[in-house]
């Protein structure tokens, strides 16, 4: 449709702007911030650069939904204010089939989100993360310490006192094993275990078993059914915010049935989905606020898109800690915020006028 085509001919530009601009304060703030110890560790101003360059792209993410809003109450603000909407609206148009394009592009923009997210966002993020880590000197260990490891539907507890993970060694091992109902069976303890592939090797291993009433002590005599893989004892250094979808969804698989906390982990994987929605969502609130602004379009398009991003950023903060914190279940923490400010977007688009 030719309105179609024009009115996406007026969003574009101003989208291009405001993205960039966006970017461009984002990567400002984040250079600044860290600014004083970057000279004062010494770093050299192309380590410096490397280290926003890789910034880029979570810039862009965070970007995205913000310039989405502003161009788009931007845009229809200006097509107001030139009396262009009530010609529109003089010709039989009902605002919904004018602004469908749009709507259309922020659903595009939550699919492309996602996967430029999972694709490109999260690898530079890390690399950026490893980089002012390297760069400021903070020693960063994937070691692991005081871990303990629920495994067999709970029939089995390992205990260990530290996992060198480029050697595969666990050190000060003890492992507890129960029956169905939970009762004592044997106690496994060695000084140190090494993984062979497919099982872990103890090194002057003993068990304590109970024979006749008595807890006696016997040299454990195979290991090789205790197979739990290296990467269990491992991932608990690991970050959800760091991992692709795929990989964070195996990570809180390993969390739950090792017995480690999960419940953070999990609300910050459905949130990968929920913030996805998030171009779509401010897009239905740019088009209800759109036409309402007739004189200082600029500033009211711009002062209207911060306080709706404002307002929804901190009720998915308050959302996802209240998720994280086990108040209420990951996926209502990730997905509540969205289903609000979609109604409530439905409802401002409902009483626009026409």
């Amino acid at each position: 449709m030719i309105l179609d085509k024009y009115l996406l001919r007026q969003f574009f530009p101003i989208f291009c702007v405001a993205v960039s601009m966006f970017v461009f304060f984002l990567l400002l703030i984040d250079l600044f911030s860290n600014l004083v110890r970057y000279l004062n560790n010494g770093v050299p101003f192309a380590m410096i650069m490397k280290i926003s360059l890789y910034f880029i792209p979570k810039s862009f993410s965070y970007a995205l939904p913000i310039s989405l809003l502003f161009a788009a109450a931007y845009t229809l603000g200006d097509l107001c204010a030139r009396n262009e909407l009530t010609t529109v609206f003089s010709s039989g148009i009902p605002f919904w089939r004018f602004s469908i394009s749009l709507v259309i592009v922020g659903l595009a923009a939550s699919v492309f989100s996602f996967f430029l997210d999972d694709a490109f966002v999260i690898p530079a993020l890390k690399m950026k993360n490893d980089l002012s880590r390297r760069a400021l000197r903070k020693n960063i260990s994937e070691n692991n310490s005081d871990i303990v490891i629920i495994t067999k539907n709970g029939r089995l507890v390992y205990s260990v006192d530290y996992f060198d993970y480029e050697k595969n060694v666990l050190n000060g091992i003890s492992i507890d094993e129960m029956d169905e109902n939970g009762v004592f069976v044997s106690r496994i303890r060695a000084p140190s275990a090494v993984w062979k592939e497919t099982f872990w090797e103890f090194n002057n291993a003993v068990i304590y078993q109970y024979e006749d009433n008595f807890l006696k002590i016997h040299p454990l005599p195979d290991s090789t059914s205790y197979n739990e893989p290296p990467d269990m004892f491992r991932r608990t250094a690991v970050k959800v915010e760091e991992l692709s979808a795929k990989k964070a969804g195996f990570l809180i698989k390993d969390l739950r049935s090792t017995g480690q906390p999960f419940i953070q982990a999990q609300a910050n994987y459905y949130h990968r989905f929920s913030f996805s929605a998030t171009p779509l969502i401010v897009m239905i609130l740019s088009i209800s606020m759109g036409g309402r602004f007739r004189k200082n379009i600029l500033l009211m398009s711009f002062f209207s898109s911060l306080s709706v991003a404002v307002v929804y950023y901190i009720a998915e903060m308050l959302s996802m800690t209240m998720a994280g914190l086990n108040y209420i279940h990951p996926i209502v923490g990730a997905w509540f915020p969205v289903f609000i400010f979609i109604i409530l977007g439905l409802v401002l688009l409902w009483s626009a006028k026409t």
